[in-house]
């Protein structure tokens, strides 16, 4: 049953958590957005719902409560999509959530926000774990925010008071329509000729608009010098020689609603299962690497020199994971960072 069926928020919430506690007992190791796949719910409605934890319900625009959360000192935020998980200890400083589009901006949590997907918010507790999480109109995670021995109790306090509702409402759910855009270009030469005449990478999405084509559309156009299909492991190797070498890498990792940016060198270098991990004190990243179908490096021209990417891709063609060398606008790409990339293609690059 959907929420839509209940009457009362009671009803809801007693249905989901019966439905819940039997799947538990049969398999209690499932994390929650397995459990709410299983029970054709919502990880949103879980949580609404009390399903293994406990949650108070945040109301007001989702850029009023964001904005409160540079009071709270250092937290963990994480964000996630189904392939890959991306967290970052640190405070969240320089914040822009004014509009439909939002940034933050500090050393160490690095964001860009799409605020028209946000429509739920939560404070929620799990035994001794607290956390703020963000959901979009289907219920799904955008983004979440960890509570830490180093966070300001008092403040972490009066933004669930501020925010928080005595009574819950049933949450209503409604299906986000998919972009329409295609997994090849009609005119290739076309793509490949506003390719080549990047001058920002910020360009590249709107260059897709005018096209309306995918992003790995947009890949197989361009020719291989500029995109370039790579072996699988690329990302492995990639991380494994910045690790080695100390160098510092960019990755990004989002969902409809954000994208987190992590900057700075990689160290501690971990396989569990079909997992491939780093696991520093502030950077975590967790790769489901079985969910990997392609991985190309991409070279876009700039007006500080070529700038090149490693992206990883999932079989029905959506990023999981994008990375670069460590760089700020102005400034030329590391050249070590280059050389790492190009030593994965069999082909050469534009230069």
């Amino acid at each position: 049953m959907t929420a839509a069926n209940f009457s009362s928020f009671a009803d809801f919430a007693a249905d989901l958590q019966t439905r819940h506690s039997e799947l538990l007992a049969a398999e209690p190791k499932l994390r929650i957005r397995d459990r709410a796949t299983r029970l054709n719910s919502s990880e949103a409605a879980l949580v609404a719902a009390d399903c293994g934890v406990q949650s108070i319900e945040l109301a007001g625009k989702a850029q009023d409560i964001f904005r409160q959360l540079g009071t709270l000192g250092e937290v963990m935020a994480l964000s996630r999509n189904d392939w890959c998980v991306h967290e970052r200890h640190g405070r969240y400083e320089d914040i822009h959530a004014d509009g439909p589009v939002g940034m933050v901006l500090g050393p160490d949590i690095d964001l860009r926000l799409f605020f028209n997907f946000w429509k739920h918010a939560y404070a929620v507790a799990e035994n001794s774990r607290q956390s703020i999480q963000f959901f979009d109109a289907e219920g799904v995670a955008i983004h979440k925010v960890f509570r830490t021995e180093a966070t300001d109790a008092a403040a972490w306090e009066t933004l669930i008071s501020a925010f928080g509702q005595l009574d819950k409402q049933i949450p209503q759910f409604e299906s986000i329509a998919a972009t329409q855009e295609a997994a090849r270009a009609d005119d290739p030469v076309a793509v490949r000729s506003a390719w080549l005449a990047l001058d920002d990478t910020h360009a590249f999405f709107p260059m897709l608009r005018k096209f309306k084509l995918s992003r790995l559309g947009a890949l197989h156009a361009a020719g291989r010098d500029l995109a370039q299909p790579v072996e699988k492991d690329a990302v492995e190797v990639m991380l494994q020689r910045a690790a080695d070498s100390g160098l510092s890498i960019m990755c990004f990792v989002g969902n409809r609603g954000i994208v987190q940016i992590h900057s700075g060198p990689v160290h501690e270098l971990v396989r569990t299962g079909p997992w491939f991990n780093v696991l520093d004190p502030k950077f975590n990243l967790h790769l489901l690497t079985e969910a990997i179908d392609s991985a190309w490096v991409v070279n876009k021209p700039t007006r500080d020199g070529w700038v090149t990417s490693l992206e990883i891709y999932n079989a029905s063609g959506e990023l999981i994971v994008q990375f670069f060398g460590e760089r700020k606008p102005g400034k030329p790409e590391l050249s070590q960072w280059r050389e790492l990339l190009v030593d994965l293609c069999s082909e050469p690059l534009a230069a």
